[in-house]
Parts: C-alpha cells; structure tokens; sequence
C-alpha cells in the first residue's frame, strides 16, 4: 500500500513541477536568484533530478545514472523543455521502482547518517521534492 501511496505523491509533485517550469513567462527567471535565496528554481529542478535519478534510479533500480550534484548547482540556462523532458521521465523510472522495490529492505547505503529502510529514504525523498517544489513555486511568483 505505502508503494502506491509513495508512486501517486511522487507523479503529483512531479507534474506539478513541470507546470511550475512551464509557467515561468520568462525562462531566464529559472536561473535568476534574489537577496538571500542562493539556488535558481532551475538549479532546484536539476537538483531532482540528479537526486532522484542516483537515489531511486542508481540505486534501487540499477539504471547506472552517474551523478555530478556540484554540477546541478553551477550550470545554468538549460533549455526548459530539457528539464521538462527530464522530469517527465523521471514518473515511469520511479513509479516502475516503487512497484518491485521492498519497503522493509535496508536501503543500500547510509541515509542520513544511518542504515535506514527504503520505505524511510523514499518517504524522505518524497518530501524533499515537495520542499523543492514549493521553492521553485515561490520563486517563480517573486520574480514574476
């Protein structure tokens, strides 16, 4: 059940992330920060997306994603549509991987400081992409 569960609040943020880059009026707003905020809503995007591909991907799916986080961080002005491609992709990886993924399995590294259970890393993951989302959403209205 937390799997189904799990797969619906992961589509949810996704498609809701794809929206929030395809309302950005002006796409140079994805790589523009303010005051303190210190990451783009586009280096957030790329920062799911290496995050979920190497932690769901890499790792319980064996996809073999090669992850450089330093780079979601540094590059900027990525193609919109490129970054929609790539979250899109990311519904069928995760969704597919939370289908044979065992909950009570330990995760296969450390989380957290700690060994921790996939169900507490994907639930964790899950959160962080709506803390994400929720950064991309707010800077998209202050800067817009």
């Amino acid at each position: 059940m937390l799997n189904a569960v799990l797969s619906d609040f992961y589509e949810r943020d996704f498609r809701k992330l794809i929206e929030e880059v395809n309302i950005f009026k002006n796409e140079d707003n994805l790589w523009k920060t303010q005051g303190s905020v210190k990451n783009s809503g586009g280096n957030l995007v790329l920062h799911i997306i290496g995050g979920m591909n190497y932690l769901i991907g890499t790792l319980l799916a064996q996809t073999g994603y090669i992850r450089n986080r330093d780079q979601e961080f540094i590059i900027k002005g990525v193609d919109r549509k490129i970054l929609v491609t790539q979250l899109e992709e990311l519904i069928p990886l995760v969704n597919n991987t939370l289908k044979t993924v065992s909950m009570d399995k330990e995760y296969p590294i450390r989380f957290d400081e700690e060994i921790r259970s996939n169900a507490y890393v994907l639930l964790q993951l899950s959160l962080h992409l709506n803390y994400h989302l929720g950064q991309v959403n707010y800077l998209r209205r202050f800067l817009e």
